[in-house]
């Protein structure tokens, strides 16, 4: 009796064991179904077509551990910011770094201005938002070409035009793209937003982005459209390094073009609040700094305009932590800003 009651225990405890592992099995199932559902949505959300199911198996398997990386790092709560899945999900970090083309490591090369017009200025307020005082067009994607330096140029052009003319009127990046190519500027190769704005001097000025459509590839100059100015500058100028005290003073009174590092995989995937995330100052992306504030929990930021589409961050802007202890600032924001004069 005692071995048969044994026996039955025994029994009992292997069945809900593998009923257990049974029902593990299942819900993995049924999660890796779901997971798998939302790729192909997210596919075609995307216009993503890949050359075969190999290459499919291996992005959706990239997915996956991105989802996992983001779901993991929202449900941690302590963070200010929150991550989501977007155009960049089926991309591994490392080939994400590789679309940044801002070219930081020519910094050393630069003669950076004398001049900023700006140190004098002793008052600024509290908050501002340019894009509210109509100096800022809708957010752009530079989509696979690593044009972030003539966005960010552009950006800050088509800000000083609006606050000189009183007209806001979308620039072309493409422009910059194809004619601008005899220095350190390479196209989609990647550049420098000041040889962008010396590039505008010398050309006496920019066409409009109707004249002149954003493409995302290395083209031929138009010499043709290129010679419809609509916009031009007088000069540029740096603000001083280090500093986001100078930073404030320059965004106070025009959007400015701004270089971060913006390698990190929290960045990669950055989708609201105020971002004080871990990054480096390996500056690789230029981005265009149009305003700035203090959030309800009392951290203040840096109000950003990114080139990658509205899908990624707040409607395709970011707010990133301002007054940092580092003096270069969060990302290095404050290690190489330049604006245009009018």
């Amino acid at each position: 009796m005692a071995l048969k009651n044994i026996f039955n225990f025994t029994s009992l405890a292997l069945f809900l064991v593998f009923g257990l592992l049974a029902l593990e099995t299942n819900a993995r199932s049924l999660e890796d179904a779901s997971l798998l559902e939302r790729y192909e949505q997210w596919m075609t959300q995307n216009g993503k077509v890949y050359k075969g199911s190999q290459e499919k198996a291996l992005r959706y398997q990239i997915f996956k551990e991105n989802v996992q990386f983001i779901e993991a790092f929202n449900k941690g709560g302590n963070k200010p910011y929150k991550l989501g899945i977007n155009q960049f999900a089926d991309l591994t970090n490392e080939e994400f770094k590789t679309r940044n083309k801002f070219k930081g490591h020519m910094c050393s090369t630069i003669t950076r201005t004398p001049t900023f017009k700006y140190e004098h200025v002793t008052s600024v307020p509290a908050a501002l938002d340019w894009r509210q005082k109509g100096a800022v067009t809708p957010i752009k994607d530079q989509g696979q070409c690593g044009s972030c330096w003539a966005f960010s140029a552009v950006a800050a052009t088509e800000g000083i035009t609006k606050l000189s003319s009183g007209k806001l009127v979308s620039l072309s990046e493409q422009e910059l793209v194809d004619c601008d190519i005899k220095g350190v500027d390479q196209g989609c190769e990647g550049g420098l937003m000041d040889d962008a704005f010396k590039f505008m001097l010398q050309n006496k000025g920019l066409t409009t982005e109707v004249v002149y459509p954003y493409q995302g590839v290395d083209g031929t100059c138009n010499a043709k459209a290129e010679g419809n100015h609509v916009a031009s500058i007088k000069g540029y100028e740096d603000v001083p390094a280090n500093s986001e005290s100078a930073l404030l003073k320059a965004v106070a009174n025009q959007p400015i073009s701004v270089a971060i590092d913006a390698s990190g995989s929290e960045f990669q995937f950055y989708s609201s609040g105020v971002f004080t995330g871990t990054c480096g100052t390996e500056l690789d992306h230029g981005v265009t700094a149009v305003g700035y504030g203090v959030s309800e929990d009392g951290t203040k930021y840096w109000l950003v305009k990114n080139s990658w589409g509205t899908q990624w961050g707040e409607q395709g802007y970011i707010r990133m932590e301002r007054n940092v202890v580092a003096k270069e600032g969060l990302c290095g924001i404050a290690m190489q800003a330049s604006y245009p004069t009018a």
